[in-house]
């Protein structure tokens, strides 16, 4: 059995048959094991707006999560597996942690154990490159497919930009309407399936 914690609401990690999916309604704050987790912890409080939106800024205050990544941090190095958090994200420094190159590669995060790297989720199936860092412990460590991932240009942008505009915009700004965060945030099955198999590996090493 994995435990995902804070995913969607029958998002991509329900319904599948070993996988006990937490979402807001059980906060996973309250996980005490004993499976290893893939962990999807909120990341507004830690990224490039972490302090609020460019025209309000300074609303928040960096890591104000509730404890949430903290409680994510301890669930992996407890129980074995995998926490994942866009790139850049302050938590990394704010928990002291290392941060991985862009190029890709696992380094040693911590002194607890712990691992991370750099892998960009446009290699697994999501719609932008999104690069995004893994920090995962007590599992084995796969070579996934590191550095940039491929171009992916919106026709409709082609055709109305031309090659340059449609390139630099990307895909998700031709993505409108109320679910475009939605959208952007998923996490792609492919994607979700790597990180349920990185966790599952927790269970090999304690056998």
């Amino acid at each position: 059995m994995i435990a995902a914690l804070y995913v969607e609401t029958d998002g991509a990690y329900f319904g599948l048959p070993g996988v006990d999916p937490w979402d807001v309604t059980r906060d996973a704050r309250t996980y005490a094991g004993p499976h290893p987790v893939v962990a999807h912890p909120p990341c507004q409080r830690w990224g490039r707006y972490w302090h609020g939106a460019p025209n309000k800024p300074h609303q928040y205050k960096l890591g104000a999560d509730q404890g949430c990544f903290a409680a994510a941090l301890n669930s992996v190095r407890n129980f074995g597996g995998v926490l994942e958090h866009p790139k850049d994200s302050h938590a990394w420094r704010y928990f002291g942690l290392a941060i991985p190159p862009g190029t890709g590669g696992w380094i040693k995060a911590d002194d607890f154990g712990g691992w991370t790297c750099c892998v960009e989720q446009g290699h697994y199936g999501h719609f932008s490159r999104k690069a995004t860092w893994l920090y995962a412990a007590g599992v084995d460590l796969p070579e996934l497919k590191w550095g940039k991932s491929g171009q992916r240009i919106h026709p409709r942008a082609l055709e109305l930009h031309g090659y340059e505009k449609a390139r630099r915009i990307g895909w998700m700004a031709m993505i409108g309407g109320k679910d475009k965060t939605r959208i952007r945030d998923a996490t792609p099955a492919e994607f979700r399936d790597l990180l349920i198999s990185i966790a599952r590996t927790a269970v090999r090493q304690a056998a």
